[in-house]
């Protein structure tokens, strides 16, 4: 008996830390995408705010993030129990998997929620204000609301999601709407990027400087994206759970594939063009729209349920244009919009779930990230500053943040 359990503790830690090691590699993902659809004189600063805040994430979630979402408030629960519980090996049951790799993969989902707001914010935003922000996200607004989702404590006390009829499988509202809640609020208070809006208001295409990059990019979330929702089952060493992996794994491409297609067919119908950053963000947004419940619905119906999010994205970008909300690679639309859906889908295949308990849990994250990011940034930018000039806008921040240049051979320093 006891063999079995150490078998199956092996199994499952392994299969977690594998699952988080692809939700890490998301990260290169929104890199790569980011610095695609970004103008080259702006890529270098976008890479570094994406390294940068892989690195914040990981070290603010350690010494407090995981504490407040899981430990009650308990803020030095990871330095004083979970780093001593991890290295002793196996511990006693229920536990059936290592309690590091439990942090491991919890850290990498809230370095995702930040990677949503690097670019909504990208190409006029100060790199120094951007990574204060991002200390103050991944150590205390995302894991404050993760307490109140997944970590199961009471919403400052008045009343618990869970007991409302709440369910977010693996992040459409805990991860992806906070992270973009989050976003809005800073291109709120930074305003849209110079040119983009004419005097009557209609909107002037920005293009991105690589767009294989930007498809490499969608490829790697792609990818992640297994690890990110097959990883949420926690576990694999049993029938039932190596089942439920498959599904979530089955379903979730399915989604990705849906959304790519309604995206694209709908872009053509407006435009009269097949447009590829529209056709990206649809298979974005077909896994945002099925993480919130990827192991209920059969095939066909994450298909749909992904199609669904394709065309919502697609309608969110114009509307935000309309708006004159300025989101250079759709991250509000992607992740906001598309998470909301995400949401409200859930009841749709699983019975113990309730509409008025996803649409208050959506309105308790999306209300405390927005306006607790929204003082952040506003504190931020009475002290430094979030905007840069617009002299350094318009021969781009790679020099004035970073000082050197991701094309020198191209750019000259002022190219788009």
């Amino acid at each position: 008996m006891e063999t079995t359990f150490e078998l199956g503790y092996a199994l499952d830690t392994f299969y977690f830390l594998v699952c988080g090691a692809l939700v890490m590699w998301m990260a290169a993902g929104f890199a790569m995408l980011e610095a695609g659809l970004v103008r080259a004189k702006n890529t270098t600063e976008i890479l570094t705010k994406n390294i940068a805040l892989f690195a914040i994430a990981c070290t603010m979630y350690m010494i407090c993030g995981y504490g407040i979402m899981y430990g009650g408030g308990d803020w030095g629960l990871f330095l004083n129990g979970i780093v001593g519980d991890g290295a002793t090996g196996v511990t006693e049951e229920p536990a059936t998997y290592a309690p590091s790799a439990d942090f491991f993969f919890q850290v990498v989902f809230v370095a995702t929620a930040m990677s949503i707001v690097s670019g909504a914010v990208a190409e006029r935003m100060k790199l120094w204000a951007f990574l204060i922000f991002a200390v103050v996200m991944t150590g205390l607004i995302y894991p404050l609301e993760g307490s109140w989702t997944w970590g199961g404590e009471a919403v400052f006390g008045l009343y618990t999601l869970g007991d409302l009829g709440f369910s977010d499988f693996a992040g459409s509202g805990i991860v992806h709407m906070a992270g973009a809640a989050a976003a809005l609020a800073g291109v709120l208070v930074l305003g849209p990027r110079k040119g983009k809006y004419t005097a009557d208001g209609k909107a002037v295409a920005i293009p991105g400087a690589n767009l294989p990059l930007a498809t490499l990019g969608t490829f790697i979330l792609w990818m992640g994206w297994f690890g990110f929702n097959g990883g949420s089952v926690l576990a694999t060493a049993t029938v039932e759970s190596a089942n439920s992996v498959a599904v979530v794994f089955m379903n979730t491409n399915a989604a990705a594939a849906g959304g790519t297609i309604a995206a694209l067919v709908l872009a053509r119908l407006m435009f009269g063009k097949a447009d590829l950053t529209m056709a990206l963000n649809g298979a974005l947004a077909g896994l945002v729209a099925i993480t919130a419940e990827p192991s209920t619905p059969t095939p066909l119906l994450a298909t749909v349920f992904g199609a669904a999010g394709g065309v919502l994205v697609v309608l969110s970008i114009v509307a935000l244009d309309k708006l004159k909300i300025d989101d250079p690679v759709g991250a509000i639309s992607v992740h906001g919009t598309v998470g909301l859906l995400g949401l409200l889908l859930v009841p749709v295949t699983n019975g113990e779930v309730s509409f008025s308990g996803q649409i208050i849990g959506a309105l308790t994250i999306f209300v405390w990230v927005f306006c607790a990011s929204l003082l952040t940034w506003l504190a931020i930018k009475s002290v430094l500053g979030v905007r840069v000039s617009e002299e350094e806008e318009y021969d781009g921040v790679d020099m004035s943040e970073c000082g050197l240049e991701a094309y020198p051979d191209f750019t000259g320093g002022r190219a788009g």
